[in-house]
């Protein structure tokens, strides 16, 4: 038998191994009987090759069936004129078989181990090992490898260091809740899963580590969506004596060597657009550029307009509006189905006005006029045939609205460039974030994020003004990574705790041993966390980051494979000291 590091993989055989004889090892995709001739298609991660059972061997491929685990022996040769598969890596070549081994017989699969196969997710998922040998999936873990693989290179020729830091360690909430694990030995104490190795990262740096990377695991205990699973991957990195300008600079470097791999160019440099502006034109922090239908201001033309509603907005909150190219030919039905798409987001609806050769129109037509819907669509600059879209009231409550409504309009308006991609930075970040449920302010990043210094004067006076040194890279409207430049100064981290309502004791209590240690020498530093399976997701065009997760958690965090999470047996929990209720 050929020792297993000199075996080719099936899809490796090509014109060159012609004559060769050669030792295959993999799962029957597909059987074809041609009466004494049978072919076989042999899978492995790397592709396909056809297999020929002739002469005495014909009887021995008639045996076999889709998904047995076999090993063969045979001689590669050129496919007959007219037979090449150019869809296949080996489409040029076969292999006649002339010995065979059955090393395992498989039952008959839930479903069919195809690219295009149709079985439910929930049953793929419950057998994700069958799923995984499907092409497409097989091919997002190579290519999570391969990027993951030019990472590290990347990092270590520019002279980071690979550093692990703790799955266990302690609870210090940063906003979605931990995942805890009981102590044995200490009764009544918990550890928790990290949801990113913040604090050791920065500890790294007091140590002196200088520049530090890791591929890191990350948990957080928050509702799902399709980009976001329980357990995560992140590239994190951390250095010290550096500007936003170095982590610029390194990730645009890191992106530049990994999206090629799938064909993505990025430009040399991104373009940098502050928080408050992209707000403003797209109605959210992380914007799809790809395409217009930004956000335009309306409320000056609404004062004393003679529409209660519009007055009523502008004078106690924010109205803007979205001019849709083209959108005058969308039916009430289709202008109705607007206003329900986005109640959710806390609006009543929206207010359209258009342009048509007939005149203008609007359900506010009554109490403005024609002049009045005339000059809200020149002010908005709609031509004809154009849709204006509004909506007003609070103004987080009307930006997630139209930044929401803007995406969905481009997406069944196939406004979206086919093949075109955009990279761009978001700076400017507000430091704070008021919460009205609680009460105080919150740090939009977490509180070891860096005021820009020419605003720490208002941290006391006016907190929820001050902008941070923190910068998120988008792609495509996806946040691919955010990070900081971080506090070294313990008497700005005092007055940053004080912002945010943290007494004394209560900061010694979560964040005593990092204080402790800034003690001693804290160099500047900054760092970023990018979102390797959002990265993978969209490299490989997939709209889930399940797709480029081995083995991930449904939209309730359960695996259907392993049933997890699962009961436990009464006796591990009394030497936990917990009780169940």
């Amino acid at each position: 038998m050929t020792s297993a590091w000199m075996r080719p993989w099936c899809a490796a055989l090509g014109a060159e191994q012609i004559s060769d004889t050669v030792e295959l090892v993999g799962w029957v995709r597909r059987r074809r009987d041609l009466g004494g001739l049978v072919f076989v298609d042999l899978r492995d991660r790397s592709g396909l090759v056809q297999l020929v059972f002739e002469d005495d061997m014909a009887a021995e491929g008639e045996k076999l069936s889709g998904e047995d685990v076999i090993r063969v022996v045979g001689e590669v040769r050129a496919r007959a004129e007219g037979q090449a598969n150019t869809e296949l890596r080996s489409g040029e070549i076969e292999v006649k078989v002339i010995e065979l081994e059955l090393l395992t017989e498989s039952e008959t699969p839930p479903f069919v181990v195809e690219d295009d196969v149709n079985a439910s997710e929930e049953l793929r998922l419950k057998h994700r090992y069958l799923d995984l040998r499907r092409p497409k999936m097989m091919a997002n873990l190579v290519l999570r490898h391969r990027v993951v693989a030019d990472a590290r290179r990347y990092f270590d020729e520019m002279d980071f260091l690979e550093v692990e830091t703790p799955i266990l360690t302690r609870s210090t909430p940063e906003g979605a809740r931990d995942f805890l694990v009981p102590s044995r030995i200490h009764k009544r104490s918990f550890y928790a899963l990290p949801q990113s190795p913040q604090l050791f990262k920065q500890l790294l740096q007091v140590a002196g580590v200088g520049r530090y990377v890791q591929i890191a695991r990350c948990f957080r205990d928050e509702d799902l969506r399709a980009d976001r699973q329980p357990e995560f991957s992140q590239i994190d990195v951390e250095a010290s004596f550096i500007s936003e300008e170095d982590i610029y600079a390194l990730v645009e470097g890191l992106f530049s060597r990994i999206f090629p791999i799938v064909g993505i160019e990025p430009p040399a440099t991104y373009p940098r657009l502050a928080y408050a502006e992209a707000m403003e034109r797209f109605g959210c922090d992380r914007p799809d550029t790809r395409f217009g239908l930004e956000l335009i201001e309306i409320a000056p033309f609404c004062e004393g307009c003679g529409f209660t509603v519009l007055e009523s907005a502008a004078a106690e909150g924010r109205v803007k509006g979205i001019v849709v190219p083209g959108g005058a030919s969308l039916s009430r039905k289709q202008l109705d189905a607007l206003s329900e798409f986005v109640k959710p987001y806390g609006v009543p609806g929206v207010l359209w006005f258009k342009r048509t050769p007939d005149g203008v129109a609007s359900p506010a037509k009554k109490a403005l006029g024609e002049e009045g819907v005339e000059r809200f669509l020149a002010a908005a600059g709609a031509a004809e045939e154009d849709l204006l879209v509004v909506v007003g009231g609070r103004e987080k409550v009307v930006f997630a609205a139209l930044g929401a409504l803007r995406l969905h309009l481009a997406s069944e308006g196939r406004l979206i460039p086919e093949g075109r991609h955009d990279f761009l930075w978001v700076t400017d970040f507000p430091l704070l974030e008021w919460n009205d449920d609680e009460g105080r302010f919150f740090a939009m990043h977490h509180p070891f994020t860096s005021p820009r210094p020419e605003d720490l004067e208002l941290l006391a006076s006016d907190p929820g003004a001050v902008r941070a040194r923190a910068y998120d890279v988008i792609m495509d409207g996806v946040e691919l990574g955010g990070g900081s430049i971080r506090i070294n100064n313990p008497t700005v981290q005092r007055q940053m705790f004080t912002a945010l309502g943290i007494g004394a004791e209560e900061v010694q209590e979560r964040f005593g041993f990092l204080l402790e240690a800034f003690r001693y020498g804290v160099p500047p530093h900054g760092g970023i966390a990018l979102g390797l399976d959002r990265m993978i997701m969209l490299m490989s065009g997939r709209d889930s980051i399940r797709d480029v997760i081995a083995f991930p958690k449904t939209t309730s965090a359960s695996c259907l494979m392993t049933e997890a999470p699962s009961g436990v047996d009464e006796r591990q929990l009394e030497e936990l000291g917990l009780k169940t209720r």
